[in-house]
């Protein structure tokens, strides 16, 4: 069962263990819990935001780092894999209504 906010419900609480690429005071980055490429990393802010649309003036550091945990996995990715996809949803697209972006290689697995 999916939770309007998977990212605070589950991982944020510890009730659903993450493998974490990179952690920092504010942000985390860890491999999905059910990828949909091979290889797919989620970063997430650890203050609840519902999305990129909903940011305020006050979150600008936060998306400052947020953006530099990014742009570490972003890097990582493609250095190892050539390419990488860095892609948020929103509205009727995004799942989780926790802002979240994806950083994601290869083929789609489904």
């Amino acid at each position: 069962m999916l939770t309007e906010d998977f990212y605070c419900d589950e991982v944020l609480s510890g009730k659903t263990q993450v493998n974490k690429v990179i952690e920092t005071k504010n942000v985390l980055a860890y491999y999905h819990t059910r990828p949909f490429y091979p290889v797919h990393i989620v970063a997430i802010p650890k203050k609840h935001i519902p999305s990129l649309i909903t940011l305020e003036e006050s979150d600008s550091e936060l998306l400052l780092e947020l953006l530099g945990v990014i742009k570490k996995v972003a890097t990582m990715v493609t250095e190892e894999n050539g390419a990488c996809r860095v892609i948020t949803n929103l509205g009727e697209y995004q799942d989780s209504k926790h802002l979240h972006w994806h950083i994601v290689s290869g083929k789609p697995l489904r």
